[in-house]
């Protein structure tokens, strides 16, 4: 994916019952492996827009913003190319966790013990996590 600037990107964290809602990747890079619902912001839309609408998609869960966790900018952070990633923590107010768009399945994650994760994922949790 050649691209001359940056692509943007939002992520996802959001508790089920105390567990932090991942999905396990269905496609490249990193397919197979859990990763925060998330995926690029379209034209026309913010980025509160795109988070909201990326981890309906993915996970079935309704959310609501609460806070940013922060923004994620290294140029090796994934493999197609250089993305900027806006991570949000949610609020689930509706729906149930549902596999559904590019995810394989829904994994309810330890927040405190995440298995690794796709691109900085675990950076973003320890971020999250106030670490």
């Amino acid at each position: 994916m050649e691209r001359s600037h940056p692509a943007v990107t939002v992520d996802g964290l959001v508790l089920v019952d105390g567990r932090l809602v991942a999905i396990r990747r269905g496609n490249e890079p990193f397919r197979g492996m859990p990763a925060l619902p998330g995926g690029f912001v379209e034209l026309g839309e913010t980025t509160l827009e795109a988070v909201v609408r990326e981890v309906r998609e993915e996970t079935g869960l309704e959310t609501k913003v609460l806070r940013l966790v922060g923004v994620f900018s290294d140029p090796g952070r994934d493999p197609r190319g250089h993305t900027v990633t806006i991570a949000y923590a949610l609020e689930a107010i509706g729906g149930r966790p549902k596999a559904g768009s590019d995810a394989a399945a829904i994994v309810l994650v330890n927040p405190d013990d995440p298995p690794r994760m796709a691109f900085d994922h675990n950076e973003i949790v320890r971020k999250w996590r106030g670490l």
